[in-house]
């Protein structure tokens, strides 16, 4: 089976490579070759695969998905505004099966200092602002999801922040999922770039019209330059029939900053990749992870931080909350770097399993090759404490309340990190919708 999804998505690639943008451009020929050779090298991951063994993707594979498509494509402005965050003040670009919709966005009071393009129409404009880093962070030898969108590089967003420019409101990105058959696939690919000093949150938003077998593979490719700030929010809320693979590939520059939060509430299967590399000294970077899982849902997150350079800290938090059948997935690798004195590192991973069939794999890791180092890791597997339960029923609370008030509390403490106020009072709405479903 996945022999002959390669050699169907391979196939397609090649009847579809003359029509990507700039199909003649020399280093962007090289980038989707090296895709197109990955893939066919490596195939798609399976069990046999170390950082795959819990997660089966052969669901995605027995059938092909179409291709997303070239020319543009477009949703009812209706939905669109219904997806709205109500109070949330911010930019908004709304992009569908990885095409960005202008009619459909809010950019016209983007200030200065905010350039979002179009990805397509960059690489056919003005190729050189991306050459420097298009591509460039991703690991040597990807998986093939992440071979296959580079193959097909073309659509998607680039945010570019210039230096110094710092900005109140956030970027929201609201990625729709539209499926035009049966089965469509969408492979956005994004390039944000934060210039020296800047600050911006980003909000990215996945989800999906109609309950259609859809997948999105998502890259993200991010830069934070020295004594940059950059947040990025990564909200799945597609539906139960989604397929969902994203990978982060984020390098920090010299006293920079990056705060990443994956929030997954929705999907069939999703993999979150994250690999961030601390490459200048002083560099700081936050993940924080929060799953809701139920039915037969499947989600996993395997994250990777490298301190490459002394000084840099790095704090990680993932909570899950599993019901049902759910599995969950969660694997956090640290690397502490021989010259990577003076780091400071912390890693959690904890779980709430609300019934007996559901299931969490959990591998927190950390690798130290530095002496003079402040690091320590850990994972907790649970259920909902007795005594805190019957706390809450002596004082007259009814026990299907008193177990949604310690979930939503579990869940919560990932989400009192997140700004503005308006944001994180929709996800502690979403959380308590889902508690109360």
């Amino acid at each position: 089976m996945t022999a002959q999804a390669v050699g169907d998505y391979l196939a397609a690639q090649q009847r579809l490579e003359s029509k990507l943008p700039a199909p003649d451009l020399p280093w962007l020929v090289e980038l989707r070759d090296g895709g197109v050779e990955r893939l066919r090298d490596a195939g798609f991951p399976s069990l046999r695969d170390e950082d795959w063994r819990y997660t089966n993707v052969q669901s995605l594979l027995k059938k092909p998905f179409e291709m997303e498509p070239i020319g543009p494509c477009d949703v009812d402005a209706a939905f669109v505004a219904r997806t709205a965050i109500p109070s949330l003040e911010c930019y908004r670009v709304v992009v569908v099966n990885g095409i960005p919709i202008p009619h459909l966005s809010d950019v016209t009071l983007v200030p200065d200092g905010l350039r979002v393009s179009s990805l397509a129409d960059l690489l056919v404009s003005d190729p050189s602002r991306l050459e420097p880093y298009l591509g460039k962070n991703l690991v040597p030898d990807p998986h093939g999801f992440t071979a296959m969108n580079s193959a097909f590089l073309g659509n998607g967003l680039v945010v570019e922040i210039a230096p110094g420019q710092v900005f109140d409101k956030p970027l929201e990105i609201v990625f729709v999922a539209s499926a035009a058959t049966e089965s469509t696939m969408a492979q956005p690919r994004n390039l944000v770039v934060a210039g020296k000093g800047s600050r911006l949150q980003v909000l990215a938003r996945y989800v999906a019209i109609g309950a259609q077998r859809t997948l999105t593979n998502v890259v993200t490719e991010v830069i934070v330059d020295a004594d940059a700030h950059l947040t990025l929010y990564q909200l799945q809320e597609e539906s139960k029939n989604s397929f969902h693979i994203g990978g982060l590939f984020a390098k920090l520059g010299r006293g920079s900053r990056f705060d990443a939060f994956a929030i997954t509430l929705a999907g069939g299967l999703v993999r979150n990749d994250v690999r961030v590399d601390l490459d200048g000294a002083g560099a700081e970077v936050n993940l924080r992870g929060l799953y809701l899982a139920r039915g037969r849902q499947h989600i996993d997150n395997h994250t990777q931080i490298f301190h490459n350079e002394p000084g840099c800290i790095s704090h990680e938090h993932y909570k899950g909350v599993l019901d049902d059948r759910a599995r969950a997935v969660f694997h956090g690798r640290i690397v502490v770097q021989p010259d990577a004195q003076k780091t400071v590192s912390e890693q959690s991973n904890q779980n709430l399993l609300l019934s007996r069939d559901a299931e969490i794999d959990t591998k927190p890791q950390l690798e130290i090759y530095a002496d003079d180092v402040k690091c320590a890791h850990g994972a907790t597997v649970g259920q909902l404490d007795k005594d805190a339960l019957f706390y809450l029923r002596s004082r007259g609370i009814a026990e299907e309340m008193a177990k949604r008030l310690l979930i939503k509390a579990f869940a919560s403490d990932v989400l009192l990190a997140v700004s503005p106020d308006s944001l994180r009072e929709h996800l502690l709405t979403r959380v308590e919708m889902m508690l109360t479903d």
